[in-house]
């Protein structure tokens, strides 16, 4: 199994919400988020929940191949919401949540889920893309974002603006009408995209955190193809760069208004021929 996988946290000093993991035939990614600036409940934290949450899923689909990709995600909710204790509050509103991206391979074919705004990209030997990516969260985003995005990322006032957006954005978390995301509610994992593409035709997998999608989806300077193009060249740690380089270039988000300059970003990246 040819898998390349590069991580970096949006700061050097804090730690990294995301998670990656890979197992013969088999890699999940997961973009932990709480609510910014806001306790969150939990005494673990949002990297713990991502961790252990990712860490359970890639053991259920690999120890369960039978089993769908979306019970496999509710049962690792159900078990980490039980690790949880006592001590922390799950119905608190900044509860950690977490996007999902999950592959398996099995006889013939690529199973795939997607909950959140991570990316699944797949590639076919032909030289088609697909980027297989949860939409919803980004849609009701759009419709509560504006006045973020007309103030200076790191401002005072993008800061209170930012915790007011997420706040109303929390609100919908989880319901129709609102966007859908790991969290405490095993019945989450009902709603994720999910799909079986024909492994003969595939030439790479990719997952990818949307700090790590920015190039194309945020900024615009590259499209799947270039990134794969990257990948191949030079791996998963020259595309976070190149993300780098760009955020380094507007840190004001004047150019590309975003209510974080830097994210934390993750890349897998698997060659299957």
């Amino acid at each position: 199994m040819n898998v390349a996988l590069g991580s970096q946290p949006a700061d050097p000093g804090r730690g990294n919400e995301d998670f990656a993991a890979a197992a013969p035939g088999a890699a999940v990614l997961l973009d932990g988020a709480g609510v910014a600036g806001a306790e969150t409940g939990c005494l673990h934290g949002i990297a713990w929940f991502s961790a252990t949450l990712g860490g359970l899923l890639l053991s259920t689909i690999t120890a369960h191949p039978a089993r769908p990709l979306a019970d496999c995600l509710a049962d690792s909710i159900r078990v980490v919401r039980s690790l949880h204790g006592d001590g922390c509050d799950l119905t608190y509103k900044a509860s950690p949540t977490s996007t999902v991206v999950a592959v398996r391979a099995n006889t013939g074919g690529l199973e795939y889920l997607v909950l959140g705004d991570s990316t699944l990209l797949l590639a076919d030997k032909d030289g088609k893309t697909t980027a297989v990516t949860d939409q919803r969260l980004d849609e009701v985003g759009k419709r509560l974002r504006g006045p973020v995005d007309q103030l200076p990322t790191g401002s005072p006032e993008h800061a209170v603006a930012l915790a007011k957006y997420r706040d109303a954005l929390t609100g919908l978390r989880n319901r129709t009408g609102g966007f859908w995301i790991a969290g405490p509610d095993p019945q989450a994992a009902g709603h994720a995209l999910t799909g079986v593409a024909p492994l003969d035709s595939l030439m790479s997998v990719t997952l990818l955190s949307d700090g790590a999608t920015r190039l194309v989806d945020s900024f615009g300077l590259a499209t799947w193809e270039g990134v794969l193009a990257v990948l191949g060249s030079s791996g998963p740690d020259e595309l976070i760069d190149r993300v780098r380089e760009a955020e380094a270039s507007d840190p004001d988000g004047r150019r590309w208004p975003r209510g974080k300059a830097q994210d934390d970003a993750t890349v897998v990246h698997w060659v299957l021929s």
